[in-house]
């Protein structure tokens, strides 16, 4: 890590060391140390026991948010016929078809989630080397490939988010913003926790977490007590 600004210090300072903070302390904490102008985002880690190179101790998975991420994602369909219909009805921000697939080999990559329907994967499937280094690939694990494109489209908008354990064993998710109230953030972490929880994969052994914090952008992540993530 480089060197810390002032800001950061005087945040960091206020972590008591060796404290493992349980969430009706670390919330409260989180949004008095963050000091950006901006509104920052609010993040869970989660250190997992894990070994991701194996198949069958991969953790991935999605959630809804019961708060939202007081961000509304741009959600783009591909789709056709009357689903395309159903895409517009439900709130996408912008639907196609074949047109879609070309422009983003043409670079467009306006949006933040990519919904398809199975019988457009074909094409879409051309697309790998574009949206998957971006996370943008549709996959049916994470309900972006589907027929029911307006209940997609729904879900993506009340909030919902995807989680993935990364080749170190992390799983690092946005849950919010700091201007949220205490208990918006502590719902949605709560939520976020116990869908990370119901995806341990039966061939992990030993101890799941290992350890978890939580912070906004800029400030200090707080490690949170065993107790708030107990499996």
């Amino acid at each position: 890590m480089g060197r810390m600004g002032k800001k950061y210090r005087a945040a960091l300072a206020q972590i008591e060391p060796g404290r493992l903070y349980a969430l009706a302390d670390a919330v409260p904490l989180i949004k008095r140390m963050a000091y950006a102008r901006f509104d920052e985002t609010v993040e869970v880690t989660m250190v997992l026991g894990v070994d991701p190179r194996k198949a069958d101790q991969m953790v991935r998975g999605t959630v809804i948010l019961p708060n939202g991420l007081g961000k509304t994602k741009r959600v783009v369909v591909i789709a056709a016929g009357e689903k395309q219909s159903e895409a517009q009805t439900a709130g996408a921000d912008e639907v196609g078809g074949e047109d879609f697939v070309e422009r983003i080999k043409g670079g467009w990559l306006d949006f933040d989630v990519l919904i398809a329907t199975p019988d457009m994967m074909k094409s879409v499937g051309a697309l790998g080397k574009i949206l998957g280094p971006r996370g943008l690939m549709p996959n049916p694990k994470t309900g972006t490939v589907t027929f029911e494109v307006g209940k997609a489209v729904q879900e993506v908008k009340a909030g919902k988010v995807e989680f993935r354990v990364d080749k170190t064993g992390v799983v690092h998710v946005p849950v919010g913003r700091v201007s949220f109230s205490d208990e918006k953030l502590t719902e949605n972490i709560r939520t976020l926790i116990e869908a990370v929880l119901r995806a341990k994969p039966s061939a992990s052994k030993g101890r799941y977490v290992r350890a978890a914090y939580c912070g906004s952008t800029m400030g200090p992540a707080v490690p949170l007590a065993s107790s708030e993530y107990h499996s």
